[in-house]
C-alpha cells in the first residue's frame, strides 16, 4: 500500500508539468530569501552579544592619583550602581598604549615635550546595565564625582546594531511569507490540476472501497515532495552564496563589527529550514483537497 500511495504521487508530481516546477521555484525563493536574512540576522547577533560584553565607560580624571586617594576613588567607583569591574590606567600606561597602536608611527610621541594623555578609570558595566538608558545614568553619576573630568563611551550604537538585526528578521519574515503564499497557492493549482485530471480514476478507487485517506494521500506527499525539492535548492543556493562570499566579507567584518569569520546555519536551522519546505508543499495540498471536496 505505501509503495503505491508513494509512486503515485510521484506520478503525479509528473502530470503537474510546468505548474509543478514553478511551485518548487516559488519554495526555493520563498525559503533563499528567509534563509538569507536569517543568515544576516544571526550574524548580526553575534556581533551584538559580542559587543554587549565590550562595552567600557571611559572616566578621564583631572589629575593622577596616587596611593590612598586612588585606593579611596577606585573604592567609591566600585561601589556605584551598575558597575561590574574597574580598571585603573594611569598616564604612562595610556601613552605606552598609545604608542603600541601607532606602531611605526610611534616617534612621533618622541617630540611631545611631556605626556599629554590624562590617567583613566575604565568601568564594565554589569550586564543589565547594557542599555543605552542605564549607560546614561551610570555616566551621570561617573561625572557627578569631583575628580572626574569627562566621560566618554556608552552603548547606543549596539543598540543600534540589535535594531538593524531586528529589522532583517522582519523584513525576512515578510519577504519569505509573501512568497511563501504564493508557493502554497500554486502547490494547490498544480495539486488541483492532477486532482481534475484523475477524478475518474479516483471515482473508481472510491467505488472498489479505497478509503478516503488512500485516495487523497498520494497529493499531500506531491506537495511535500514539491516542499522538500524546493527547500534543497534553497539550501544548495545558500551555501553557495555563503562560500563565495564568506571569504570576502570576513575582513570587512572583522574591521566594522569585530567577528573573525561569518556562521552558517547550525544542522538544526538547517533542518527547520528543510522542515519549512515540506510543510509549505504540504499546505498547498490540503487546499487542494479542500477545493476538491468542496
Amino acid at each position: 500500500m505505501l509503495s503505491f500511495i508513494v509512486s503515485e504521487a510521484l506520478v503525479d508530481l509528473r502530470r503537474a508539468g510546468r505548474v509543478g516546477v514553478s511551485a518548487i521555484l516559488l519554495i526555493t525563493l520563498s525559503l533563499t530569501a528567509l534563509g538569507g536574512f536569517w543568515l544576516l540576522s544571526l550574524n548580526l547577533g553575534r556581533a551584538v552579544s559580542q559587543w554587549r560584553d565590550r562595552v567600557r565607560v571611559v572616566v578621564f580624571l583631572r589629575e593622577e592619583p596616587t596611593g590612598g586617594a586612588l585606593a579611596d576613588l577606585t573604592r567609591r567607583v566600585e561601589g556605584l550602581p551598575g558597575v561590574q569591574r574597574v580598571r585603573y590606567v594611569s598616564k604612562s600606561q595610556a601613552l605606552q598604549s598609545l604608542r603600541q597602536s601607532l606602531g611605526a608611527q610611534a616617534g612621533v610621541l618622541e617630540q611631545l615635550p611631556r605626556n599629554p594623555l590624562p590617567a583613566s578609570i575604565e568601568v564594565t558595566p554589569e550586564e543589565d546595565a547594557t542599555t543605552p538608558q542605564a549607560t546614561r545614568e551610570l555616566t551621570a553619576r561617573l561625572s557627578a564625582l569631583p575628580e572626574v573630568e569627562d566621560v566618554q563611551g556608552g552603548a547606543e550604537w549596539v543598540e543600534g546594531l540589535a535594531r538593524w538585526q531586528r529589522l532583517f528578521e522582519i523584513v525576512g519574515l515578510g519577504v519569505g511569507a509573501v512568497l511563501a503564499l504564493a508557493a502554497i497557492l500554486t502547490v494547490t493549482t498544480a495539486t488541483t490540476l492532477v486532482l481534475h485530471v484523475r477524478r475518474a480514476e479516483t471515482e473508481i478507487m472510491r467505488l472498489v472501497g479505497a478509503s478516503e485517506a488512500v485516495v487523497r494521500l498520494p497529493q499531500l506527499l506531491q506537495g511535500m515532495v514539491q516542499g522538500l525539492l524546493g527547500a534543497v535548492v534553497a539550501l544548495a543556493l545558500l551555501e553557495t552564496a555563503y562560500a563565495v562570499a564568506a571569504p570576502r566579507l570576513e575582513p570587512l567584518l572583522n574591521l566594522t563589527l569585530g567577528l573573525a569569520r561569518a556562521v552558517f546555519l547550525s544542522l538544526p536551522q538547517i533542518l527547520l529550514l528543510i522542515a519549512g519546505g515540506a510543510v509549505l508543499g504540504a499546505l498547498g495540498g490540503l487546499l487542494a483537497r479542500g477545493r476538491a471536496t468542496a
